[in-house]
This record gives structure tokens, C-alpha cells and sequence, in this order.
């Protein structure tokens, strides 16, 4: 039997848009584009899971780093994770290499370059009297989010080699 042995994993969103927060999503389920390329390079593709919709459901408000930086989200993360990598190792076992893992530009869970951040987006919004200036200060920076975070120390743990990058929703294709 013919097999490429090489394989991608790709952030939850990637395979399924409807996962994304309300509004977030610029395709209707699966990111045609990001799949295709892949497929077009002969890649096995394993979907993580998504630690946003696991712990809060799809009915959820967009959130920042800061939110998700703390040890149950982190402890939740690291769960998620274990059993994929545990896969992934079998695989490595027996001859594959995990070529990539793909995550998503700006996300506090899934950025591997770039997160969403704020030290003032918590709170009750209905009570804060001034959320236009807070809403100012949600901002793109540099960093993984928490989720792919845990996912970097796990693979360093475990000695894995690979390569990451990160999908925008305003420039599908990442850079190989």
C-alpha cells in the first residue's frame, strides 16, 4: 500500500470554520483552500481539537491572551493535547514525519506568530462604562497563543521536530 508518511496537523478551525467565534469566519465550513494545498503535497492531516469551543461552548464572546493565561486553561490545553501527540509520536515511531502544524494568525488559543491581546478586556461589559476605549485596546501582537503554546512545550519535551505556520484569514495560504 502506497503512503506518503507525512503528516500535518492543523488548529480545529482550519477543518471546521463553525467552530470559529460568531462573525470570525470568512468560509463557510472547511478552509478549501489551506486543505487543498495540503492535500496537494501529499499530507496525512489531524485535526487538533479546540480549547475555546470545549470549554466554552460555540455560544462564546471573543476573547484575549490574558483570559486564557491561566493554570486550568493551560491544564485543559495540555489534556487536549497529550492524546494527539501520543498519536503523532506512533506515528514518528514507525517511519512519519510531522511535517507542520498550522495554526491561526491572531488567535489567543491557536497563534503561533501572532495573538490576540489586552490587559483591560475582562469584566462585565454591560457595566463598563467606557468599552469603546476598552475595545481600543485589543490588539494583534507577536506571540503564540496559550493553546499552541502548551503545544510547543509538549513537542519540545518530547523531542519532535517540526515546523510551524500560521494561517491568516485575510491571506489563506501560509508560507511554506
Amino acid at each position: 500500500m502506497r503512503r506518503g508518511k507525512k503528516l500535518c496537523l492543523v488548529c480545529h478551525c482550519i477543518l471546521n470554520g463553525n467552530s470559529k467565534v460568531g462573525g470570525s469566519c470568512k468560509y463557510e465550513g472547511a478552509n478549501v483552500e489551506v486543505v487543498k494545498a495540503l492535500m496537494d503535497r501529499g499530507y496525512g492531516i489531524i485535526q487538533l481539537p479546540c480549547p475555546e469551543n470545549t470549554i466554552y461552548g460555540i455560544r462564546r464572546w471573543g476573547h484575549v491572551k490574558e483570559q486564557f493565561d491561566n493554570n486550568f486553561y493551560r491544564k485543559v490545553s495540555r489534556d487536549l493535547l497529550n492524546p494527539i501527540v501520543d498519536e503523532i509520536q506512533d506515528y514518528i515511531n514507525d517511519g512519519y514525519t510531522l511535517e507542520h502544524i498550522v495554526g491561526v494568525f491572531g488567535s489567543p488559543s491557536c497563534g503561533v506568530y501572532h495573538t490576540c491581546s489586552s490587559a483591560l478586556w475582562y469584566g462585565e461589559l454591560s457595566k463598563n462604562e467606557n468599552l469603546s476605549d476598552t475595545l481600543k485596546t485589543v490588539n494583534c501582537v507577536d506571540g503564540s497563543g496559550v493553546f499552541i503554546e502548551e503545544l510547543i512545550n509538549i513537542i519540545e519535551e518530547r523531542n519532535i521536530d517540526t515546523k510551524f505556520v500560521e494561517v491568516r484569514e485575510s491571506n489563506i495560504l501560509p508560507q511554506w
